[in-house]
């Protein structure tokens, strides 16, 4: 492989970087990353600001030496820097326990959503706790209130009156990721006096449906009880997910995963345009192939075994008939059915394929809402 060099060119082009070689390699395990670049005087330059937009780090130019300085990102402690101000620990009473039980607490993590006090975590988190407090990284404490609650996406927002605070960066959309880059998940483990711990591992899998309405991220970075509703990092510092579930069992080791961050984005989007999610429906009841639902690959159908939306009654979608794609694409699960849907909204129309009465047809369906639980 030819030799990797970076220099700052002189003159007109004062900003931009000289790569020569095939590629930059970001310092997270050597995957490459493709820039905007031009070829001029046969050699190919980037600019120095799209270097550190995509690969995290920083550069310093040196006007009286003509040389151009560049610092990864990389390292591990300086993500925990970079993200823990945005990271605060919640704590609350659950409405279960008994009042004279001044121990009785419940706890977990929550980001930093907006610097006026906005917060996002978990539903389990805040599910059925009173009392609320929330501690940011700096151990200042504030009175929580948990104004917006999403049980089947398993989000929630929390509402401190603070200003100033530092919001988290969240990854753009569509998140951009691979298997075995290195992550970092910062919570609340076990202990409320344990807050703002970090763990580091990799990205272990992608697109998971585990227990979940939509897809969720895997890790091996320790997840454990507490750590629900804090960040799983990236090594630019941009939050990726949000940390929600792990399995537990003598036989199972490193196994977490977190809501990404584009779902995080929907449904605080909801949040805040509609005061809830407006969950669209196909209005039937639907049951996996026996292959979906072990895992295996398969291209096997969706079954109908309910209909309860006013469109598809009208429509006579009956039980027994067989859902192959929905808005022209193909769906074998339930979970890529949630995923798709997240572009529409109750009221609006999709197309659906499906096999009834014999016949393969392509019905114009009108979506429910789902009542929220």
């Amino acid at each position: 492989m030819a030799k990797k060099w970076l220099r700052l060119a002189g003159g007109m082009m004062a900003g931009l970087l000289l790569l020569t070689g095939t590629a930059i390699a970001a310092g997270n395990g050597g995957s490459a990353t493709s820039l905007p670049a031009k070829m001029i005087g046969g050699e190919v330059y980037v600019k120095a600001s799209a270097m550190t937009a995509a690969l995290g780090g920083t550069g310093t130019y040196n006007a009286q030496n003509g040389t151009y300085t560049y610092t990864a990102s990389s390292e591990i402690p300086e993500v925990v820097k970079k993200v823990s101000p945005s990271v605060v620990a919640i704590i609350g009473k659950p409405d279960d326990a008994g009042s004279s039980d001044r121990y009785a607490l419940a706890h977990g993590t929550g980001v930093i959503w907006k610097s006026d006090g906005w917060i996002v975590t978990n539903a389990h988190v805040v599910k059925g706790m009173s009392n609320i407090t929330v501690v940011t990284a700096d151990g200042k404490q504030f009175a929580g209130k948990k104004t917006h609650y999403d049980e089947a996406s398993d989000l929630a927002m929390v509402k401190i009156n603070a200003t100033n605070l530092k919001p988290a960066t969240f990854a753009p959309a569509p998140l951009k990721l691979q298997v075995g880059e290195g992550v970092v998940a910062i919570g609340t483990p076990v202990s409320f006096t344990l807050r703002n711990t970090a763990s580091s591992g990799i990205l272990s899998g992608m697109n998971r449906s585990i227990a979940s309405a939509y897809k969720l991220l895997q890790t091996d970075a320790a997840i454990n009880p507490g750590n629900s509703g804090g960040p799983l990092v990236n090594m630019k510092g941009e939050v990726i997910g949000i940390n929600s579930m792990k399995f537990v069992s003598d036989d199972i080791e490193s196994l977490g995963f977190s809501i990404p961050t584009d779902t995080v984005r929907y449904v605080v989007g909801q949040f805040f345009k509609y005061g809830k999610v407006k969950r669209p429906s196909l209005g039937v009841e639907l049951e996996e192939s026996w292959a979906a639902i072990v895992g295996l690959p398969t291209t096997e159908p969706l079954k109908v075994t309910d209909v309860y939306g006013a469109s598809a009654i009208k429509l006579n979608i009956q039980p027994g008939d067989l859902i192959y794609s929905v808005a022209g694409q193909s769906v074998t699960s339930i979970v890529e059915i949630n995923e798709l849907l997240k572009a529409y909204l109750p009221g609006q129309q999709v197309e659906v394929t499906m096999l009834s009465d014999g016949d393969l047809v392509t019905k114009k369906l009108t979506l429910s809402e789902v009542v929220a639980n």
